[in-house]
């Protein structure tokens, strides 16, 4: 039986979110069985930059529960994300966990090649902003094989069920988590397969996902996205992430290689300045 993580990213307890994804895994044709894990039921501390999670034991020093979230992704054979819209973007509990993905290298084969649909909530048609890419994006940094993403409309709790599309695009996120592979969507990425992209000067375009730049031309079969992978790739492969993790450690030996000047550069802006503080607590 395949094993399903339903990962929320909303705060509300049975809101769109959480209801969209118990109705995708209602819908998945194949035997399955589904957990469901809501990100604000956890603490997830900001990333500290430190890179120690990438040497020893390549596990996160930050005490919280990171952990306990990664072993449900790792157990896991196939991902549901839905995420809600907060001002033009997924909520930041999506990013706050996805920042913390310098760890994640230490389950890198336990985390390859899931496949994985993710949902984006908005309550106002069109301004969702950038949504689905946070969704997409982060799906391909935990290393899943995107199947489908979308996006659905509803503002109160149970809304978007007052659509009776939603009920079937929901139907239709179910059959494609563990169905055949999609066809490329067009016009696409054609190194990750990402549709977001931002327009350049003369023609040509960056993806939003990889950052691989390119151009877009017009065909009598409609447009055409030409971009070939760049010389730094880290999720298209396991290879590819290997590679990234090995970049990451070589860090280490270029600040010991430039600590003097390097020390000397932040020298240079210590000193008095005039910060805004929290206040202090009182302990007693």
């Amino acid at each position: 039986m395949t094993q399903v993580l339903a990962l929320i990213a909303s705060p509300r307890k049975l809101g769109n979110c959480e209801i969209m994804a118990k109705a995708i895994a209602g819908h998945i044709p194949q035997p399955s069985h589904t957990r469901f894990l809501r990100l604000h039921d956890f603490r997830i501390k900001p990333c500290l930059g430190c890179y120690r999670c990438l040497f020893k034991d390549q596990r996160c020093i930050i005490d919280d529960d990171l952990g306990i979230i990664l072993e449900a992704l790792s157990d896991a054979d196939a991902l549901i994300v839905a995420a809600p819209t907060y001002f033009l973007g997924a909520n930041g509990m999506l990013k706050l966990f996805l920042d913390r993905g310098l760890s994640f290298y230490g389950r890198g084969d336990r985390l390859w090649n899931k496949p994985a649909v993710g949902v984006g909530i908005a309550g106002i048609p069109g301004k969702e902003g950038a949504t689905l890419l946070g969704i997409e994006g982060f799906l391909k940094l935990t290393l899943c094989r995107i199947k489908a993403l979308r996006m659905v409309y509803g503002a109160l709790p149970g809304e978007i069920f007052l659509n009776e599309g939603n009920r079937c695009l929901a139907a239709d996120l179910g059959r494609a988590l563990l169905g055949p592979e999609p066809r490329p969507a067009s016009p696409g990425c054609p190194v990750c397969g990402g549709t977001t992209f931002q327009f350049l000067s003369a023609g040509n375009v960056r993806c939003m996902v990889c950052s691989n730049a390119g151009s877009l031309e017009s065909t009598p079969g409609g447009p055409v996205v030409r971009i070939a992978p760049g010389e730094h790739e880290f999720f298209r492969s396991t290879r590819d992430a290997r590679a990234h993790e090995t970049w990451l450690r070589q860090m280490k030996q270029r600040f010991f290689e430039h600590k003097k000047e390097l020390k000397q550069i932040s020298k240079a802006f210590r000193g008095d300045w005039d910060w805004v503080k929290p206040p202090v607590k009182d302990t007693h």
